[in-house]
């Protein structure tokens, strides 16, 4: 599965973005799938997970509740619903599959994998 993100920006605080995440390859409904994302000079840090079925959810704590994953199975597609945006959400932000053996409600980075661009995401105090 290739992935690539987009639909970032620059935005005021407060205000809200959606996210997408395009998938090429057949398989992409058979997996888990994940948002991370970095800000410069730190590590990878998990934001949202959703299951193949798109039935169960799991978020980062200091996103819950402003943010919201979903996906398309038919137009192969993730993606990320941001409300209420932080400065402190400013990061490149990756879309990614969840490894098949790893448990549910993990936000290990390297438990997920297919990592493509990220996209900017700017949010103006």
């Amino acid at each position: 599965v290739q992935l690539q993100a987009s639909g970032g920006g620059l935005v005021q605080a407060g205000g809200s973005l959606r996210l997408s995440c395009a998938a090429s390859g057949r398989t992409f409904r058979d997996y888990d799938m994940g948002w991370f994302r970095q800000s410069p000079g730190k590590e990878h840090e998990f934001v949202a997970a959703i299951a193949w079925s798109g039935a169960m959810t799991y978020y980062a704590d200091s996103v819950k509740g402003r943010f919201t994953i979903s996906r398309d199975n038919a137009k192969n597609t993730v993606y990320l619903q941001m409300n209420s945006l932080e400065p402190g959400d400013t990061a490149v932000y990756y879309c990614v599959r969840k490894i098949r053996d790893a448990y549910w409600g993990t936000q290990l980075p390297t438990d997920f994998g297919s990592w493509g661009q990220g996209t900017l995401v700017t949010v103006s105090s």
